[in-house]
């Protein structure tokens, strides 16, 4: 996972990227949104470690290999969903 400084990495466009990750990944599992939310934030850190670092790579890819890249971290992490 990458360490990055938050704040200066998110830009609207990023913020945008991280909403539709959230979203397409609650879509995927049928839950709530504010719950994949803290998973992804609170439970394994994904979304400052991993989503929001990697932005510019992962915004390029398909829905679908994002929703799957995003499980199998998870997945990694322990995170069961």
């Amino acid at each position: 996972m990458v360490k990055t400084d938050v704040k200066k990495a998110l830009t609207p466009e990023c913020l945008e990227f991280v909403i539709f990750c959230v979203e397409s990944l609650a879509e995927h599992l049928d839950r709530d949104p504010a719950e994949v939310y803290d998973l992804l934030k609170a439970d394994s850190g994904l979304l400052e470690n991993y989503i929001i670092p990697c932005y510019e790579p992962l915004h390029t890819q398909g829905k679908e290999y994002i929703v799957e890249d995003l499980l199998h971290a998870m997945e990694t992490k322990g995170i069961s969903v």
